[in-house]
């Protein structure tokens, strides 16, 4: 197996080195860049598994690289994304998440947690279907979703998900006609547990309308169960 790699676009140098100490010694590949414009340019020529992006850099805010980032083209697009954050801000994590980061992490944080939150990004990103969840395809209507590619498609045209949102939908997907609340959504895909009034699945949800949907604004597919959660449409055009 090769050794995941990673990029972190950071400005605080002291702060990058120690993170890239640790996680080298925690089996990683890791690559800094101090600035927006740099940290793009090492992530076409490296292609890393994973960004660890700060939100304010020198040249350009985190918001705006994450933007430049998913409208790369190939499947440098999709490189998953961590964004650093700063704490007590919810507004930028909901944008960041909004944009297309995977995740984010407030600062200042605990190494431990961190290389965390990292693993289970590359973990989500990584899983392939076993037998028992069922079909490698699974088809409603229009939509196809192909867990082994993890591609979605609607009447053939790709939708535009983030590796997280692709598995959020995979897991909506294999429940489908069951009324889930976010705690069990965020449980089927063995991510962090909710923090007190969290919008990131609501946040993630949308996105995954707006990708989905016909009408993202009277969605058929997702559907909200007011005061509950959210549940997957089982019959679908």
């Amino acid at each position: 197996m090769s050794t995941p790699q990673l990029l972190m676009i950071e400005d605080d140098a002291r702060l990058a080195q120690m993170v890239g100490e640790y996680l080298t010694q925690s089996g990683f590949g890791f690559a800094h860049a101090l600035d927006g414009a740099s940290g793009l340019e090492l992530l076409q020529q490296r292609s890393p598994d994973l960004v660890i992006l700060d939100l304010m850099l020198p040249d350009t805010d985190g918001l705006e690289v994450c933007r430049r980032i998913r409208a790369l083209p190939g499947s440098q697009a999709k490189v998953s994304v961590l964004m650093l954050t700063a704490k007590g801000d919810p507004m930028d994590r909901i944008i960041g998440l909004e944009i297309g980061a995977d995740d984010y992490l407030p600062k200042p944080f605990e190494p431990r947690e961190l290389l965390a939150r990292i693993r289970a990004v590359l973990r989500r990103r990584g899983e392939t279907p076993s037998e028992t969840e069922g079909p490698a395809v699974m088809h409603f209507g229009s939509l196809d979703i192909d867990r082994n590619a993890r591609s979605v498609t609607v009447a053939g045209e790709p939708a535009d998900l983030t590796s997280y949102q692709f598995d959020l939908l995979v897991a909506m997907a294999e429940r489908a006609g069951r009324v889930l609340t976010r705690d069990q959504i965020m449980e089927a895909v063995r991510g962090r547990e909710l923090e007190a009034f969290d919008r990131s699945i609501d946040v993630h949800m949308g996105r995954i309308r707006a990708a989905i949907e016909v009408d993202a604004k009277n969605p058929k597919r997702i559907l909200t169960v007011r005061g509950v959660g959210y549940v997957f449409a089982k019959q679908q055009d």
